[in-house]
């Protein structure tokens, strides 16, 4: 992943790639390489071990990881080529489609998009519960067609999926397949760019229904890391609205008890204080990289007990490109330069243009 240095001796840093099978969290403010940093880590898992990656990409950070650089070497350019790299994305982006089909959601995740609750909206909801979805039936538009043909309670739920706005949304699947759909075809790697749609709230149902399928498939016990970029954002310590509390409690979930499946978190922010303190506990591995707050790196401190208090409360002096690497993967706690991308990067910072 990169290298280590003790004073003239500089040698190769590298992971335990069973330490993978722990969570894990990557944090660094802005500037400090972090999104590169883990574009080189999730690189080597891929040349290193056979996990299947599931990526919600917030940022449109990792839909180059198909595409190689020449730089890479021989090797590592035949295996990382050699992968089955999936990018979906908004139809705005160019990517395949990245959708969801609202039929094969959980009743409670089909709730959440609906924004119906049990109690308060008991009538709508139990009209939901007792729609008849058929086997032609593929999304909204046709969950609203058997709704208009319903009581007054069914129309009125009809009424409130028009009024959300629902059947304008791009991200049902119709006849197109689902970002799940294309995880369970055999993808070694899913990125799910999360950027470019029109509603806010698509890209986080999008990330839902690809959560919750993992979830529900983990009978299988299919080794698989779930990288979510900019966790703060779709696992916040405060969720807003119906979906991304669910988001939430599933990821939350899967923080508990998903490593006895093979569900492995691997969590990316600059803002630790800001992802649900349920999911962060679970993190046994620790990436750190330059963190000026003091009240960060703190919270650091006390959440990450492996980690030597005197090496984190060096973080505000990293350089870009510079981290601590603590917990399972790691051999010893210890201070590495990440190494070279061998894919395109898709996030580079916009460079102050000269006169």
């Amino acid at each position: 992943m990169g290298t280590w240095t003790c004073g003239d001796v500089t040698v190769p840093a590298r992971l335990r790639s069973q330490g993978f099978g722990r969570h894990t969290f990557l944090c660094g403010q802005s500037g400090s390489g972090k999104t590169y940093a883990l574009g080189v880590i999730l690189e080597q898992v891929l040349i290193g071990t056979g996990l299947r990656m599931v990526i919600l990409d917030p940022n449109a950070d990792f839909v180059g990881l198909g595409d190689v650089r020449d730089e890479a070497s021989a090797d590592q350019s035949a295996k990382l080529r050699g992968l089955d790299v999936r990018v979906l994305g908004a139809d705005a982006t160019g990517a395949t489609p990245l959708r969801l089909r609202f039929t094969a959601m959980p009743r409670a995740a089909q709730a959440a998009v609906l924004r119906l609750d049990p109690i308060r909206d008991r009538d709508e909801y139990n009209a939901y519960l007792n729609i008849e979805v058929r086997s032609g039936d593929t999304d909204i538009v046709d969950v609203v067609r058997r709704l208009r043909e319903g009581d007054d309670a069914a129309r009125a739920l009809a009424k409130r999926i028009e009024n959300l706005g629902l059947g304008s949304w791009e991200v049902w699947a119709g006849d197109l397949p689902s970002a799940s759909e294309v995880v369970g075809s055999g993808a070694r790697v899913t990125v799910a760019d999360l950027s470019g749609f029109m509603d806010p709230h698509e890209p986080v149902a999008v990330a839902l229904d690809l959560i919750e399928q993992l979830w529900l498939q983990r009978g299988s016990r299919t080794p698989t890391l779930i990288v979510v970029d900019e966790a703060h954002n779709l696992c916040p310590a405060v969720p807003q609205g119906p979906i991304q509390t669910l988001l939430v409690e599933r990821l939350i979930q899967i923080a508990a008890e998903g490593r006895k499946y093979g569900l492995w978190l691997f969590l990316s922010s600059q803002r630790p204080s800001k992802i649900h303190p349920q999911v962060l506990s679970q993190c046994d591995n620790l990436v750190l990289m330059r963190m000026n707050s003091p009240g960060d790196v703190a919270e650091l401190t006390e959440m990450f007990g492996f980690a030597p208090p005197a090496l984190l409360a060096t973080s505000p002096s990293f350089t870009q490109g510079e981290a601590l690497v603590a917990g399972t993967f790691a051999a010893r706690p210890s201070i590495v330069r990440m190494g070279q991308r061998l894919t395109q990067e898709g996030g580079r910072d916009v460079a102050v243009p000269g006169v």
